[in-house]
């Protein structure tokens, strides 16, 4: 059976062999055939499209099965990191930046470093080395996707650089910043305050900052040949140090307290590079830092001692609703980024600022849950980051014997709970969640697809493809959405831990129909609405 989107002939609504996309229409070629029609004629197809069912071994990459569904879901991200190597292209650097909104960009780069912190960085940074641009970058070779196998998968190669540093073409900039290059020093502040710059062009067309004029020996040397000597060059990031206001008084400290700047610079370093370690307690080693920095979001050790059965007992007795003690078990430890280790719900920062306040949280129904159980923790021992963790296994456990089945899920007690002085609240918003998928949300229509969104945050959390699947239909058959919706909640035993959802999805007995921003399920015999689902609903299907 050939699987198309395909129209039904006596309702006209959509059918559904592998509905990918509600809005899909099929791709034409030049000649106004459909594209797969005429692949299906036989003239197109190649090795690995020409049936979805595996005949032997593909050692060579062809069209893919994607290309007979072209809105499918690629899942490609949630088992590799594809990292392009060339993201600019033929993007234009200046025009870009005149149409940011730099009052947000200065938020957002608080959340990672403070001003000082961006200073010392950029200043120290620049202290040492130097920009390549000292050639036509129109001779380079191919970027590494498009470069010949012969250049071991490398790109760009430039036929003039003879192995010689100062013959490199890189960024286009060329030449460095200070006058003793490899030297630790205030050669920065020195040479970006000692002179007055002007715009000029590298030798490879790039526009960069130069002295308008300047001592022969302050000029650093060649990179290759110590005999020669070249103009320094800044960037705008550099002139922004001197001519934002904020910034050149951090300079000015800088430089009146050279000690100060090399302990600013040493403790943003080790933040910019250990960042994405998450707590202390994961450091290993004989140089492993003893302090606790407040960028690492520190978590006290929690107790593991206590009750957890009669907490357990006393949480099922509360009249808490189960799909109210799963999806905050859920808003608390989804916020975990596997990238750098941050979230999640050991701490339980869910209950302090901002995370309480976060629209994707419900902060009534948040507050109306923490209530419950924050005295529960405090009675028994337990932390509130455990004790909101077991009541999501106690919600579990409740809906699945509602579905016929008595089950205990795992739980490993020994979360901490952090404190406001722990928490940098600042630092969080790239934390906040503005979609989630699992809980059929969208905080704004955006221009990714809401399935994708959802690709983003499962890969963001470490989860794979069919824990993905799994959740979303648990978490739909308990009524865990958002606002309570019944988007996507497809069975008529909601609260109880079935496979409703996915039965109902792909039944053929069902079409589904565009009804505004969202879908009907609608019985395809008499038309009457069965349920009601969004994209991220249908993408299952």
């Amino acid at each position: 059976m050939t699987q198309l989107d395909y129209t039904d002939s006596t309702t006209g609504a959509a059918g559904r062999g592998a509905m990918r996309d509600p809005d899909h229409v099929p791709r034409r070629r030049q000649d106004g055939k459909p594209e797969l029609e005429t692949e299906m004629d036989g003239n197109d197809m190649k090795s690995t499209g020409k049936c979805p069912v595996m005949h032997g071994g593909h050692t060579a990459m062809g069209s893919s099965n994607m290309d007979w569904w072209p809105n499918a879901l690629n899942l490609d991200i949630l088992h590799q990191h594809d990292t392009k190597t060339n993201p600019l292209g033929d993007f234009n650097y200046r025009e870009e930046v005149r149409k940011l909104d730099f009052d947000a960009l200065k938020a957002d780069l608080h959340a990672l470093m403070n001003d000082e912190e961006t200073v010392a960085l950029t200043a120290g940074g620049h202290t040492v080395g130097k920009c390549h641009g000292n050639g036509d970058a129109k001779l380079l070779g191919p970027d590494p996707e498009a470069a010949d196998v012969c250049e071991q998968g490398l790109g760009w190669a430039n036929p003039a650089m003879g192995g010689k540093a100062s013959r490199a073409v890189f960024s286009g900039l060329e030449g460095a910043w200070t006058t003793h290059p490899t030297k630790w020093d205030m050669g920065f502040f020195e040479m970006l305050y000692g002179h007055e710059w002007e715009l000029r062009k590298s030798p490879a067309g790039a526009w960069q900052w130069e002295p308008v004029e300047i001592r022969d020996e302050d000029r650093p040397l060649d990179a290759s040949d110590a005999s020669l000597r070249h103009n320094p060059m800044m960037t705008d990031a550099d002139m922004a140090m001197r001519m934002d206001p904020v910034y050149d008084a951090i300079c000015r400290r800088f430089m009146a307290d050279p000690a100060y700047f090399d302990q600013v610079f040493a403790r943003a370093w080790f933040k910019l590079t250990h960042r994405d370690m998450g707590p202390r307690a994961r450091y290993i080693g004989p140089d492993a830092p003893t302090e606790d920095l407040i960028w690492q979001d520190p978590v006290p050790e929690g107790s593991t001692g206590y009750n957890i059965a009669g907490l357990k007992a006393r949480i099922a007795e509360s009249g808490l609703p189960l799909a109210e003690m799963v999806a905050t078990a859920w808003d608390s430890a989804r916020t975990f980024r596997g990238s750098d280790r941050r979230g999640g719900g050991n701490g339980a920062r869910i209950r302090l600022a901002p995370q309480k306040d976060w629209e994707g949280n419900e902060p009534a129904r948040l507050a109306r849950v923490l209530a419950v159980l924050e005295p529960l923790a405090a009675e028994f021992g337990a932390s509130v980051a455990d004790t909101i963790v077991l009541a999501g296994n106690v919600g579990v456990e409740l809906a699945a014997k509602a579905a016929g089945f008595d089950i205990e899920v795992p739980f490993a007690p020994g979360r901490g709970d952090a404190t406001d002085a722990m928490t940098d609240a600042d630092s969080f918003a790239v934390l906040e969640p503005i979609h989630d998928g699992y809980r059929n949300w969208l905080k704004k229509d955006y221009v990714v697809a809401p399935e994708e969104l959802m690709l983003d945050r499962t890969q963001l959390m470490g989860l794979t493809a069919s824990e993905m699947v799994v959740l979303v239909g648990g978490m739909r058959a308990m009524g865990t959405n958002h606002g309570g919706t019944k988007h996507g909640v497809l069975t008529d035993r909601e609260g109880a831990l079935t496979t409703d959802f996915f039965v109902n999805l792909t039944d053929m007995a069902y079409i589904w129909a565009k009804a505004g921003d969202h879908y009907e399920i609608r019985d395809r015999k008499t038309g009457a609405v069965k349920w009601t689902a969004t994209r991220m609903d249908l993408a299952f299907g």
